[in-house]
């Protein structure tokens, strides 16, 4: 709370400074005030036009027009500064002016190849993802699967005590506590040994748990640091947050998945019941497009690019021995025409035959993916979502209860896991495809933030996410149509929650 107050008070000077500039500028215009409110209403005519006849999703559409048309001022002004994609031109700028990375060993011919010829709608759902992002598949050499932060952080630490060249840190939330406090001493004693060390941390995402001493603090131990999209001014990338979470080591060992380094999130604290997060570790070349994940990052917003040579993946495997399918790994982005993981999940639940299981944190999704969920159900496919059953942010929560009803008439199965709090980001599609990753099934992770995500097929690691996904169920309550609050009040309530949701 302490590093919140003072990140408030850091920041009140700069936002008192815009509101004495648009109060400046109010008054200046006062005389004016009926052509000046004509003319507002002509532009504000015109911005719903052109809110209608945007390609967005629906629902996000609805609450703009509904500001816009209430309160035509203050809600064009809210929509230029925080509704439009045009209001992320810097991030897009600096991502653009950022060092160019060398082109991608594309090797991925033969293995499209073979999945056409296996599964060829599939093997479209890999080049629409590629097409969309740039990112290529790999054969799978070596995946493991973590059902709890608590089994993947041992393996980090001992794989970063392998590090020789470089260490890349990407993660929305870093806390002190026993799991930063044992990554840092590693990080800081490999970097004293000649490893390169580089920390990325969203800084809105932190602003609680991490402050600028405690980067100086890793920056005097030789390791450098850099905060996404520092908060400073009320901007309209303010909404654009860095949500990825990777760890790569030297080019040849990443770990992914929805586990941030805070110590909730390996169960050695508990606030909101016990944790259920799960991660994974990926290795040989497939790492390489989480390795330019994170170069594209440091090189547009960090204050100096990667050295050259950081990005050739490994000319032979760095863990020999037969493919176990394909991963393709990517990141979505806020800036792009394309919502990439919320085309991808529409795309597999039309092509699942059998089952379509999720596990999410927050339930929120937009109209075209929830009729992506509805009609997989009445088509007979088995669909599965596993909620929280302790939540933490109980408005949200009940946000995505408000999503339970026409869900469940659907024919969708929904869990809530008992024990605690899910965090846990996957789909599995038939028991052959499925994704892990960062990625929530509401509008701010789907639209607004940049997110990590891979989708792997026919790879062991589908078999462990199954056994693991069945093992959570049988410790959640099942919610029925029964079981659900109903009735007018919640029935309005749920109305009117549903109308913010895309802002939450």
């Amino acid at each position: 709370m302490n590093k919140i107050l003072r990140r408030v008070f850091t920041v009140i000077p700069a936002v008192a400074l815009q509101l004495v500039w648009l109060r400046l500028l109010m008054t200046w215009l006062a005389p004016w005030a009926g052509l000046i409110g004509l003319a507002l209403s002509v532009l504000s005519f015109l911005l719903v036009l052109y809110i209608i006849t945007k390609r967005d999703e629906g629902t996000y559409k609805i609450i703009w027009l509904l500001l816009v048309l209430t309160f035509p001022l203050p809600g064009a002004l809210l929509y230029l500064i925080f509704g439009n994609k045009r209001t992320t031109r810097p991030l897009q700028k600096k991502l653009a002016q950022a060092m160019p990375l060398p082109p991608v060993r594309d090797a991925s011919a033969p293995l499209y190849e073979a999945l056409e010829a296996e599964n060829k709608r599939l093997a479209q759902t890999f080049r629409s993802v590629q097409a969309m992002t740039g990112f290529i598949p790999h054969a799978n050499l070596a995946a493991d699967y973590y059902p709890l932060g608590d089994d993947m952080f041992p393996v980090m630490l001992a794989e970063l005590e392998k590090a020789e060249k470089f260490i890349f840190v990407e993660y929305f939330i870093v806390q002190d506590g026993l799991m930063w406090d044992s990554i840092t001493e590693i990080l800081a004693r490999k970097a004293a040994q000649g490893v390169d060390v580089r920390v990325l941390y969203d800084d809105l995402g932190s602003i609680g748990t991490y402050s600028n001493a405690n980067a100086q603090r890793l920056r005097q131990k030789g390791i450098r640091i850099a905060a996404f999209n520092p908060l400073v001014f009320i901007k309209g990338t303010l909404n654009c947050r860095d949500h990825r979470k990777m760890l790569i080591i030297d080019g040849k060992v990443a770990f992914s998945g929805g586990v941030n380094l805070a110590d909730e999130y390996i169960n050695h604290i508990q606030r909101f019941g016990h944790w259920k997060d799960i991660g994974f570790r990926i290795a040989g070349p497939a790492v390489d497009n989480y390795t330019r994940m994170f170069a594209a990052f440091w090189n547009a917003f960090a204050d100096a690019p990667l050295p050259a040579g950081y990005l050739l993946p490994p000319e032979s495997p760095a863990e020999p021995g037969e493919p176990d399918g394909l991963v393709l790994s990517y990141y979505d982005s806020p800036l792009g025409p394309d919502a990439v993981s919320n085309e991808l999940f529409i795309d597999l639940l039309g092509q699942a035959k059998e089952s379509a299981w999720f596990y999410t944190p927050y339930l929120m999704p937009g109209d075209a993916l929830l009729d992506a969920f509805v009609r997989a159900a009445r088509r007979g496919v088995d669909v599965r979502i596993i909620m929280p059953g302790i939540p933490d942010k109980k408005l949200v929560y009940r946000m995505g209860r408000s999503f339970y009803p026409v869900l469940l008439e659907a024919g969708v199965k929904i869990y809530e896991y008992t024990p605690g709090f899910v965090h846990a980001k996957a789909s599995l599609i038939d028991g052959v495809a499925g994704t892990v990753g960062t990625v929530n099934l509401d509008y701010r992770s789907l639209f607004l933030h940049f997110e990590n995500n891979s989708l792997f097929y026919k790879a062991s690691l589908l078999d462990s996410l199954r056994a693991d996904f069945l093992a959570t169920q049988a410790q959640c309550r099942q919610r029925t149509l029964d079981n659900i609050d109903k009735g007018f009040w919640h029935w309005l309530v749920d109305g009117v929650l549903r109308i913010f949701a895309p802002l939450c």
